[in-house]
């Protein structure tokens, strides 16, 4: 083969410079062409093709000399991504750039990775991207080298690697004329004008990948800080460029610190719904495990199970078990069935951490608070763990029976006193701790501190009695000398942390550093200066508030951020919401009467017959208030869902998990008259329409906003139940034959469908397709929902109203996030007229008008005895607004430093093995009980 290039064809003009064209056949271009014309270049421009992590394979020695380059590459993103905050488009070019297997290549390439960190931190190699509705180009590739002896552009064939430098067949044809060098300049400059920066992310991304090193857990035993961001920075999460959000790695680093200071962790997380509370608890329970604590229980409403399963797969790359109540098995991440031996199987979890329905808890408890001989209770409460998490904690509770004033608390709340004694680590979830009143609150202080008497303190301890402490903590009551404030300071005594006031006061006392109450009293300090000091502090005020307003054991084991705070800070999007159909733009009268949509006489009549049923079923001297629910709510979803439920009552399908639980296993058979009730339900719906398929294709296609149709714009279609999401899915599909439409559901139900035809799909796909756009309809259920970031899309629509708020602001989460390119999202709520669904979404579409801050402070669920009276409804949910409002403090301690967040998880370059990291989860509960 010829090795010199310059052998090949060139033309001279005659008004100077010439036309030059190599071929790969003669020679390497690497070596022969581009070494010698960026061999004493000042300046560079490139334009490259499409962006992916490749592109850096240009750098080489020959550009470290140039002053200047810049290179414009090709991206996949159309005009609404660059129209979409930085944010945004950052994250969807770092997602870009990780999908190649980079972390291979920069370990191959380590020294040209360290290389190019250096050359675009000196900024003397500048990147830009452009949309591919401005340059849709793949082999439009060209540059321009300016250098002391004139200019030279050049274009060609030639991919921007190494490897098609040197090893491809090329063709390049050099212009070395100035309207040439010109011409291919002024392409460069109108799409260098045109380009977006190369994110921050990236850049930081690329030093970190020159530095990556991968670490044995055991090196961070002593630094458990560092654990967190070496398990995280290459978990889906990260990779998909996004990141936990700051109030979500602070209460990761404050349950590394109390672990370190009280050697166990006592916490309620009470922050507001729709803030993230599942990933904060979530990254808490995998650095627990790879520090050696033990294994994980985490207890869940049984509709979460499979939620919780999928988020901490989808989003942090976490492989656990949950299990399944009816059938007495654990399911793996792949939604397969681990076979076992029943019930007891429950404490032998083939995973390190283990999710298991509180709903179950509470059945496997009888009256006296005592585990049911047998039970899954009784099996959870033989081990030790090393953590244990409650999600939806307001469940446990005590009450006062008439004529008493002792609580007694409900089986949730039994239970978890006393697995909080056999378990390392308790963390608490719940918006709404307090609900009608502080006692609420209490109930799971009281557990906290049950085996860690730091929360609470000692049986004398004044902070155990709610009526003492409060005037104190509103700001009702001041102390009026040390002696009053005494019992209050040291029962529990605060650990020290930077306090110099619990400083002196522990070494006047000789309090040992584990030690949390002392039986001195202040007369027992031989210091006076200490004593005066204490005084002074107990008795003053501060911003207008008293000690134990600003420091107190709710403000060090309670943690809350309200959504207002975030979004005044900038850290949570304040997007207004459009709640549709609304007085203000009537929907058409052949829909709807008022708000809710119009009934058919075969839903009328399976409404009746579903009432008819319910009375029935009450002869059997049992509470008929389930069964009413859990038809009514299904029937009020879809026909489609209200059939398969009367089919599932009748023996000819399967219930829902929930409701098998809710049964305790035991199989439904259904009466004679019973029977009767059901198959008129059935034979009603089967085969006649349903008016909700119609008002979802009017909202997709007839009502505009912004001038676009809300099928234009892009929309996710929710519903609770799957058979609801399936029937919609595909009946959109076969009225728009032409549109792709994802079903993204649970394990194995995800699918796409065209024209009626369905094909298998993961999770992961739809995602990919909806944030480039090549998906605009979206049908989900709510158990798949957590993590699917649809900004994207600019629309929603409930085909069904959860009775569970939490649930709604999910939904809403999925659309209105930072890179939504629209002013102000739009959600329509569907409810059939004269329904008991149409008289909640009544209630909660009054909280639901405030434009940025949705739901306020509404509970995280509505019990359903509450849906009997609708009256009811509406004081309950107004009572909860009235003691959420007095414990300012929490926004001082918790929200006002998130603004000034420093953890740099992303830039961690000693990681773990996403290897070892599924091993260790993959590892099962240890056989030895405690």
């Amino acid at each position: 083969m010829e090795e010199n290039p310059f052998r090949s064809s060139c033309t001279q003009f005659a008004d100077g410079g010439g036309l030059s064209r190599f071929s790969s056949r003669h020679g390497r271009l690497s070596r022969t062409y581009l070494a010698d014309r960026l061999r004493g270049a000042r300046t560079y421009d490139r334009i490259a093709g499409y962006f992916r992590s490749s592109i850096f394979e240009i750098v080489g020695e020959e550009i470290e000399a140039i002053e200047k380059v810049r290179i414009v590459a090709n991206a996949d993103l159309d005009a609404e991504d660059v129209e979409a905050a930085q944010k945004v488009r950052d994250a969807k070019l770092f997602q870009r750039f990780t999908d190649d297997d980079i972390v291979v290549d920069a370990t191959v390439h380590r020294g040209r990775y360290a290389k190019l960190y250096e050359l675009l931190s000196a900024g003397k190699v500048e990147i830009r991207v452009v949309p591919r509705t401005v340059a849709p180009f793949l082999h439009g590739k060209a540059g321009v080298v300016r250098g002391d002896s004139g200019a030279v552009a050049f274009i060609g064939s030639i991919n921007e690697t190494r490897a098609a430098w040197e090893h491809n067949y090329e063709l390049v044809w050099e212009d070395s004329s100035p309207e040439g060098v010109e011409w291919v300049q002024a392409e460069f400059d109108e799409l260098w004008a045109q380009g977006k920066p190369l994110p921050e992310a990236i850049i930081r991304e690329v030093g970190r990948l020159a530095e990556r090193r991968e670490v044995e857990i055991v090196e961070f035993a002593t630094n458990p800080a560092l654990v967190a961001p070496a398990a995280l920075v290459e978990s889906p999460i990260y990779r998909d460029g996004e990141s936990l959000q700051p109030w979500q790695r602070a209460f990761v680093s404050q349950f590394l610190a109390h672990r370190d200071t009280y050697e166990k962790v006592r916490a309620l997380l009470a922050d507001e719904v729709g803030v993230g509370k599942t990933l904060s608890l979530a990254v808490s329970a995998l650095i627990s495990v790879l520090l050696g604590d033990g294994p994980v229980l985490i207890l869940v409403p049984s509709t979460l199970t499979e939620q919780w399963q999928i988020e901490l797969l989808d989003r942090l790359g976490m492989p656990v078990a949950r299990w399944h109540s009816t059938k007495k098995c654990w399911i793996d991440p792949a939604g397969r069935t681990i076979k076992g031996a029943g019930a007891s199987d429950v404490a032998r979890c083939p995973y390190a951490i283990g999710i298991v329905s509180t709903g179950l808890i509470v059945h496997g408890m009888d009256r006296h608070g005592s585990p049911k001989a047998g039970s899954e209770a009784e099996h959870l409460l033989r081990r030790k763990f090393g953590m244990v998490i409650l999600d939806e904690a307001h469940k446990a509770r005590g009450s006062e029976p008439i004529g008493s004033t002792a609580r007694t608390p409900n089986n949730l709340l039994t239970f978890i006193e006393r697995i909080a004694t056999r378990t390392r680590h308790l963390l608490l979830s719940t918006a709404t701790p307090i609900q009608t009143s502080e006692k609420d609150l209490w109930d799971l202080l009281e557990a906290l501190n049950q085996g860690a008497e730091f929360v609470l303190g000692t049986s004398f301890s004044h902070w155990r009695r709610p009526d003492v402490v409060l005037p104190y903590l509103k700001g009702d009551r001041q102390v009026a000398d040390l002696r009053e404030g005494w019992q209050l300071l040291t029962n529990p005594m605060p650990p020290i942390a930077d306090d110099d006031l619990i400083a002196d006061i522990r070494d006047a006392l000789e309090m040992k550093p584990g030690e949390w109450a002392t039986t001195k009293f202040a007369s027992d300090i031989s210091n006076p200066v200490v004593t005066a000091k204490a005084d002074m502090e107990l008795t003053g005020l501060r911003e207008g508030l008293g000690y134990f307003q600003r420091d107190n054991p709710l403000l060090r084991h309670v943690v809350l951020r309200k959504r207002r705070d975030l979004e005044k800070l900038g850290l949570l999007p304040s997007l207004p919401v459009e709640i549709h159909p609304n007085r203000d733009v009537p929907p058409p009268g052949h829909l709807f009467r008022e708000l809710s949509l119009f009934t058919s006489d075969a839903f009328d009549t399976a409404y009746q017959a579903v009432n008819a049923f319910t009375k029935a079923y009450a002869k059997r001297d049992k509470p008929a208030g389930f069964m009413k629910t859990l038809l009514l709510q299904r029937l009020c979803s879809s026909q489609a869902a209200g059939i398969a439920t009367a089919l599932a009552l009748m023996g000819e399908g399967e219930l829902d998990d929930d409701v098998q639980e809710e049964m305790e296993g035991e199989a439904f058979d259904a009466l004679a008259d019973e029977r009767r009730h059901l198959r008129t339900m059935i034979e009603a719906l089967q085969g006649s329409d349903d008016p909700k398929l119609r008002a979802v294709q009017y909202f997709l296609d007839e009502y505009r906003s912004a001038s676009r149709s809300w099928r234009e714009m892009g929309s996710i279609i929710f519903s609770q139940y799957y058979d609801t999401s399936a029937w919609i899915a595909e009946s959109l599909s076969r009225a728009y034959p032409e549109q792709v439409i994802a079903l993204y559901a649970g394990s194995g139900k995800s699918r796409l469908l065209v024209d009626g035809n369905a094909t298998s799909i993961g999770r992961a796909q739809i995602k990919k397709l909806v944030a480039n756009r090549d998906i605009k309809l979206v049908v989900a259920t709510d158990a798949a929902s957590e993590g699917l970031n649809l900004q994207t899309l600019g629309t929603l629509i409930n085909v069904d109203l959860p009775w569970n708020p939490s649930r709604l602001e999910q939904r809403i989460g999925r659309i209105k996030r930072f890179g939504q390119t629209r002013t102000r999202v739009d959600m329509a709520n569907l409810s059939y007229a004269g329904t008991i669904d149409e008289k909640v979404y009544r209630v909660l579409s009054e909280r639901m008008k405030v434009s940025s801050d949705i739901l306020g402070t509404l509970p995280e669920t509505i019990d359903a005895d509450w849906i009997e009276d609708i009256e009811t409804l509406e004081k309950r949910l107004r009572d909860y607004t009235v003691p959420r409002k007095r414990f300012d403090p929490f926004e001082s301690k918790y929200a006002a430093g998130l603004s000034k967040d420093d953890q740099r998880w992303d830039e961690a370059s000693a990681v773990f093995a996403r290897s070892d990291i599924e091993r260790i989860l993959s590892t099962g509960w240890p056989t030895k009980r405690g």
